[in-house]
């Protein structure tokens, strides 16, 4: 596995809470806290902005991707609305995350609540080459269900 340095402030006030971390040694994501002074509660369908309280500086070539917690969408249906959330390597402002309750209960977040996962991941940047026809492939243009359901 390659290690890189990622550069972490926290904002003031959210001492007490962890640093996002790896909760395994082969896990891919680090868990994120919500940095929140009170309960926030999310209704069914309803959409809020959890700040975690953290500002990074990735190096340039990396991004950071913010995705959403597996048991919170299987247990509650807890999600992010624009999964994965792309952190680019010159944004410097707080990472927030924008949670979405697609359960059927009002789910409670409570201060240090583990809420979402930072992956990151290197960049390759794509150069566009206009031309007038595109290769043959097997798919072709099918899409959106093409091949069946099963």
């Amino acid at each position: 596995m390659n290690t890189i340095q990622v550069k972490i402030v926290r904002k003031p006030g959210y001492e007490d809470l962890p640093l996002p971390r790896y909760m395994s040694s082969a896990a891919s994501g680090m868990d994120l806290y919500a940095a929140i002074n009170e309960v926030v509660y999310l209704d069914h369908h309803e959409i809020k902005l959890i700040p975690t309280g953290i500002h990074i500086e990735l190096p340039l070539g990396y991004e950071a991707q913010v995705r959403p917690r597996s048991g919170l969408a299987l247990k509650y249906g807890l999600t992010l609305l624009n999964t994965p959330g792309t952190i680019d390597s010159d944004y410097r402002g707080e990472i927030g995350i924008i949670l979405c309750n697609l359960g059927k209960d009002r789910f409670t977040i409570e201060r240090g609540m583990r809420i979402a996962q930072l992956v990151v991941l290197p960049v390759v940047r794509a150069e566009l080459i206009e031309v007038e026809q595109l290769g043959d492939s097997h798919r072709g243009t099918g899409g959106f269900g093409h091949t069946g359901h099963s």
